[in-house]
């Protein structure tokens, strides 16, 4: 006689499946690629298998927007080849251009909580504290360490933050915890740069700031009551938010904001 028929077993969590039932389903015929003589087959690593299917989750989860911002950075740009000199004396590290954005970051995370925040099942949570990632490329991949209370630091503390965090990711001896609990991104991709790129948001942030390569290009400005073009260093910046979480307006505003101090430039050093 055959066993009497029981009641079906709840279907797992998605977190207690195996990591391999979630993962993409198998990309059709067509999307595959017959390897062909001359090709070079270089393995992924654990770290960029990690990056890979991290970049997959938050495409799949967050509906990306971008949006961009060309700021000028000429008020920036004097004040750092004013204050670089002495600050290097006096700090024991360079002073590049990083910190200032940050610092503006931070300032304008304070004053729209909406993109310092994360997508909890059917809420918003716009966190108290704000502790901004930084992506720092290494020969392993990518990795973002972690500033805590960004918004709490001088721009000199910061500087020495941002120095500290790259200098040991670099030297492989950041821990677990320099790579937890961020709660906004920023990308800086070096000299390198071009001109703008939308990031990959890293979840569960609702978003990311990637900054474009600063170059001297001539733009118009009113000097005197008259229209004149001038030379000035610019750089693009540009935002990938979570618009689950966050509209255009709100999105906008706080890059805006993030443009209006750069090019105030009013930093204590």
């Amino acid at each position: 006689r055959p066993p009497e028929p029981t009641e079906r077993e709840p279907a797992r969590a998605e977190s207690e499946q195996p990591a391999a039932a979630r993962r993409a389903p198998k990309p059709p015929a067509y999307a595959s690629y017959a390897l062909k003589e001359g090709d070079k087959v270089v393995p992924m690593s654990p770290m960029r298998r990690i990056i890979a299917e991290h970049m997959v989750y938050s495409k799949r989860t967050s509906p990306h927007v971008g949006t961009v911002a060309e700021v000028d950075m000429g008020a920036v740009a004097a004040l750092r080849a004013r204050k670089k000199a002495a600050f290097e004396e006096s700090q024991g590290i360079k002073l590049t251009f990083l910190p200032f954005i940050v610092h503006a970051v931070a300032r304008a995370l304070r004053e729209n909580p909406a993109l310092n925040a994360s997508v909890v099942e059917d809420a918003i949570v716009e966190k108290r504290d704000i502790h901004v990632g930084l992506a720092v490329e290494t020969e392993k991949g990518l990795v973002v360490p972690v500033v805590r209370h960004t918004d709490r630091l001088s721009l000199a503390g910061l500087a020495a933050a941002i120095d500290d965090l790259a200098s040991r990711a670099r030297s492989k001896r950041l821990s677990a915890d320099d790579l937890q609990g961020g709660t906004f991104t920023v990308s800086n991709p070096g000299r390198q740069g071009n001109l703008y790129g939308f990031a990959i948001i890293n979840q569960p942030q609702v978003g990311i700031l990637r900054m474009g390569e600063m170059v001297k290009r001539p733009v118009v400005r009113t000097i005197d009551g008259q229209d004149a073009i001038v030379i000035r260093p610019m750089m693009h910046l540009a935002l990938s938010y979570d618009h689950r979480a966050v509209d255009g307006a709100p999105a906008n505003g706080f890059l805006y904001r993030i443009r209006e101090l750069l090019e105030a430039a009013e930093f204590d050093l």
